[in-house]
């Protein structure tokens, strides 16, 4: 049957858009020549989306299911309204198209590295074994990837969950990476650093060459696990919310307090955006690595404060960087760690 490359025939409705930007997309499980689908075992719904789910909730697990499952049921993918955000999935290959592009077989029990919100997606199972706690979902169902969808292979030595948790934020250590390495002697910030792509950050900025690297963390607890893992030089308090408090946190342990050449952020809540500006130093960079992210207001903050800082934002694809997220997680024991206590705990 005839198809697109980037799905445009899954598209119901509007006509004419990628499947990311549209409201409704077919599910329906017969593939394409070049498509793939895929046996649901696990979704893991973006940190933003589900900080948001659970909030409008109260934490209602029963809320929380309906309100997935509704999204999933009306718009055929799992893509939050509000946060306009979604995740990715893990699951087994069922079906391969013969002309697809994507080197996968079935069997192969594999994560997706596109976001949920382009993905076409189908619940069979109410979502009864999540108890909706936390992001990862246990699901039964399917998902069609496209031609230019992007997938990774599970691997062998690593638990499903914790494979799952550092392939969902693989993007940010490798762009951090690409950053870092492009300057000489960059004092690195990351706000949210005992989070899991925070951590990853920091690990990479390492790697690269940072001369320096600050944790920003927001209560003693995540500071404390912060400092055991040793990945930042330096741990501060701040909350990321408040710009002038998160700023002075940062800019103190800077250069003369001119603060970070590189401000990487990795929270989930809102309203983060002024404060990295401020904390970044004339010509230094800012990678926003959140969902959560208002970007009209990071592009009209740093017009406001004068800010002469480029402002990145982590698209969640770098070439290799699966491969660079496993290999930082097997060879840096505190990232290791924090992995494995946010996966214990979720």
């Amino acid at each position: 049957m005839k198809s697109s490359p980037v799905g445009l025939h899954r598209v119901v409705e509007p006509p004419g858009v990628l499947p990311q930007a549209a409201r409704r997309l077919d599910p329906d499980p017969r593939i394409r020549d070049d498509e793939v689908r895929v046996r649901l075992e696990r979704l893991n719904l973006d940190a933003a989306s589900f900080r948001q789910l659970h909030t409008k909730h109260g934490g209602d697990p029963d809320r929380i299911r309906g309100e997935v499952l509704e999204i999933v049921r009306s718009r055929g993918k799992m893509h939050n309204p509000v946060t306009g955000s979604g995740g990715m999935l893990v699951g087994t290959v069922e079906e391969v198209g013969p002309a697809s592009p994507l080197g996968l077989r079935p069997g192969m029990r594999i994560a997706t590295l596109v976001s949920l919100t382009l993905t076409p997606l189908r619940i069979d199972d109410d979502l009864g074994r999540w108890d909706a706690r936390a992001e990862q979902v246990p699901a039964e169902g399917h998902a069609i990837l496209f031609a230019r969808s992007i997938a990774a292979e599970i691997p062998a030595d690593l638990p499903a969950e914790l494979s799952l948790a550092v392939l969902d934020v693989c993007g940010a250590p490798a762009l951090t990476h690409r950053v870092v390495a492009s300057r000489t002697s960059a004092v690195v910030a990351v706000i949210g650093a005992a989070g899991k792509s925070g951590s990853l950050a920091l690990a990479a900025a390492r790697r690269a060459g940072a001369e320096r690297t600050i944790g920003v963390v927001p209560s003693e607890a995540e500071a404390a696990r912060l400092r055991d893992s040793g990945l930042a030089d330096e741990v501060v308090l701040a909350d990321a919310r408040d710009p002038i408090a998160l700023a002075e946190a940062v800019g103190g342990t800077g250069d003369a307090g001119r603060g970070a050449d590189v401000t990487v952020v990795c929270v989930d809540v809102p309203g983060c955006e002024h404060g990295a500006i401020l904390s970044t130093a004339p010509g230094g960079t800012v990678i926003f690595f959140s969902m959560a992210t208002s970007f009209p207001a990071a592009a009209l903050g740093a017009e406001g404060l004068a800010a002469d800082v480029t402002m990145l934002i982590g698209n969640g694809y770098v070439p290799g960087h699966a491969d660079m997220a496993f290999g930082l997680l097997r060879t840096e024991p505190g990232v290791f760690k924090i992995f494995q206590d946010r996966v214990e705990t979720s």
